[in-house]
């Protein structure tokens, strides 16, 4: 029997789960998984993750005392809850867990920073090494800058919210870890703005990760490529052989279940021969390509806005919940009585 394209990809690629269920983790079986504040929201509104936001509420409510405001209890508790999904991903895969920072400080480099060593110290505390975590930074100006800072610190960052070869070649040159160019989003752009379909090679998606891939590999930078946000195998099938591709369980299903052979795409060796021009990226060369390129433009502030709305709707519903075990906590008081 031939082997599936998922298990053709994995001899190729690293494979990332995309997701912030620890269910779907154990049955994929990744090594390394990464989650962002939507995959948190949505996965907290399932009954069986509903006792761990329980736990990381009341140990906010804890640390901040009695008389703390259910609203400040919630907004320290959503910082907590992604390091605690996090810890529980690392006793599943072997590798390392992407967890984000706060995308309401994109634009300020000092609250990231802060941020970002908050998350390793709340990992640190719990036993988890620094080299099990990257931490996840829009791909702004000032994000670039602040995981400069940190990967000479010795904390790990993983570039999300990337579209553009500028902010590929910044985050290189900053040296972090590794960046994760959305695929998928930039499809949706094209689509929308041309009115036209894209499939396989021709998908813009794909020719930007493609591009660069080949950019990194061409000038032997360290910083790896992780394509994310796929929305169909095609995307996968036509990246094969990227450093790391972080993908749904939904997408991962279907690669299990197709037999196909599954061609190598991306080579560093292809890489080398290329002829591609050098980039220098300052600030000012990077504001000036950021304006040129409308999708990298509007992807990236529509995807901090995106984060930040999660974000907001995940304090919503930790102040809901903390109103309710108070609620429950009085019940049971009276009950006693």
């Amino acid at each position: 029997m031939s082997k599936s394209q998922f298990e053709q990809l994995r001899a190729m690629t690293v494979i990332v789960a995309d997701t912030g269920e620890i269910q779907e983790i154990e049955k994929i079986k990744p090594q390394d998984a990464t989650t962002n504040p939507s995959l948190i929201t949505t996965a907290v509104q399932l009954p069986q993750y509903q006792p761990i936001m329980d736990e990381v509420l009341l140990a906010a409510k804890k640390k901040l005392g009695g008389g703390a405001k259910d609203k400040d209890v919630a907004n320290l508790a959503f910082k907590g809850l992604a390091v605690e999904f996090g810890k529980r991903i690392l006793k599943i895969v072997p590798g390392r867990v992407s967890t984000e920072v706060d995308a309401r400080l994109s634009y300020d480099t000092d609250a990231t920073l802060s941020q970002a060593r908050e998350i390793i110290q709340q990992y640190a505390a719990a036993g988890v090494s620094k080299d099990r975590v990257l931490i996840k930074i829009a791909s702004t100006w000032e994000g670039i800058r602040a995981a400069e800072v940190l990967e000479k610190e010795g904390i790990h960052c993983n570039m999300t919210l990337l579209f553009g070869i500028h902010q590929a070649v910044a985050a290189a040159e900053a040296r972090a870890t590794l960046i994760s160019p959305f695929v998928g989003r930039i499809l949706d752009w094209y689509k929308k703005d041309t009115g036209k379909d894209y499939q396989g090679a021709d998908d813009p998606g794909v020719q930007s990760v493609t591009n660069i891939y080949n950019y990194f590999k061409k000038f032997d930078y360290k910083t790896v490529v992780m394509g994310a946000s796929f929305r169909n195998i095609g995307e996968i099938q036509h990246l094969a052989g990227c450093d790391l591709l972080t993908i749904a369980p939904k997408l991962i299903e279907e690669l299990e279940a197709t037999q196909a052979d599954l061609p190598r795409q991306l080579d560093p060796a292809k890489s080398k021969t290329m002829q591609i021009e050098k980039l220098v990226i300052d600030k000012s060369t990077f504001d000036k390509m950021h304006a040129e390129n409308r999708m990298a433009h509007d992807k990236l502030k529509e995807g901090i806005e995106g984060f930040s709305a999660a974000l907001e709707k995940l304090e919503s519903l930790l102040a809901k919940r903390l109103a309710e075990l108070g609620a429950n906590q009085q019940q049971t008081v009276g009950a006693a009585r």
